[in-house]
C-alpha cells in the first residue's frame, strides 16, 4: 500500500462505518396489485435484532415509532396496541374520546401481528383491510414483511389510493426499523450526511 492509499483508505472506512451507523436498515416497498376494487401493498425490512425484540417494540413502542403525522390527535404517544385476539390498535384523544384504528385478529409474539380495518381516511370509506406484520428469523436478524390488503368501495376506485397508502405503510416500517436499530425512529439529519468528507 502506497502513502496515498494509506491516507485515503481510513477515510473510506470511516464513511462506510458512518453509513452503517446512520442507515442500519434497508426498506423496500411495492404495490403488488391494484384495481378499482382494492389493492395490496407490501414492504420489507431486515433488522439486526431478534424477532422477539422486534415484536416487543412493534407492539409496546408504537407510541414512539409511529409517525405523529398519521394520527388523529397529532401525537403518536396517544397510540396503544393491545396485542390480544380482539384487541385494539387505538388512540386516546385529548377530549377523552378514543379512535379504533384497527382490531387485532391474530397475535403470535415473535412471528405475526395481524389487524383488520381501514387506516386513516380509509376508515370513513366503504372499505376494510388486513394489515399483517410477519416476522421471520434470518441470519443476523429479522426480516419484517408488512402486507396491507384493502378492498371495498370508494368513489373513483381504490387504485387511486394505492401508491399513497403504500408510502405511508412503508414509512411506518422504516420508522420501526430505525427505532429497533438505533432507539430513534427519525431519519438521520442532513448534518450527518455520510457522503461528506470525514476527517
Amino acid at each position: 500500500m502506497n502513502t496515498q492509499q494509506g491516507i485515503i483508505m481510513p477515510h473510506i472506512l470511516s464513511i462506510l462505518l458512518l453509513t452503517l451507523f446512520l442507515y442500519p436498515v434497508a426498506v423496500a416497498a411495492e404495490v403488488l396489485d391494484s384495481s378499482a376494487g382494492g389493492f395490496t401493498s407490501q414492504s420489507t425490512a431486515t433488522i439486526a435484532a431478534s424477532p422477539a425484540e422486534v415484536y416487543a417494540k412493534l407492539v409496546q413502542g408504537v407510541g414512539v415509532w409511529w409517525s405523529s403525522d398519521h394520527t388523529v390527535s397529532g401525537k403518536a404517544a396517544n397510540l396503544q396496541i393491545d396485542a390480544t385476539q380482539g384487541g385494539c390498535f387505538c388512540e386516546s384523544l385529548p377530549t377523552g374520546g378514543k379512535v379504533q384504528h384497527l382490531s387485532v385478529v391474530h397475535a403470535d409474539p415473535g412471528r405475526l401481528l395481524r389487524m383488520q380495518g381501514g387506516l386513516g381516511p380509509l376508515q370513513s370509506e366503504g372499505v376494510t383491510g388486513s394489515l399483517s406484520w410477519a416476522l421471520a428469523e434470518i441470519d443476523g436478524g429479522t426480516q419484517v414483511t408488512v402486507t396491507y390488503a384493502v378492498g371495498g368501495y370508494v368513489s373513483g376506485g381504490l387504485d387511486a389510493w394505492a401508491e399513497g397508502v403504500d408510502r405511508v405503510v412503508n414509512d411506518q416500517l422504516a420508522r420501526l426499523a430505525r427505532y429497533v436499530a438505533t432507539g430513534d425512529p427519525e431519519e438521520p439529519s442532513a448534518e450527518h450526511n455520510p457522503g461528506e468528507k470525514v476527517d
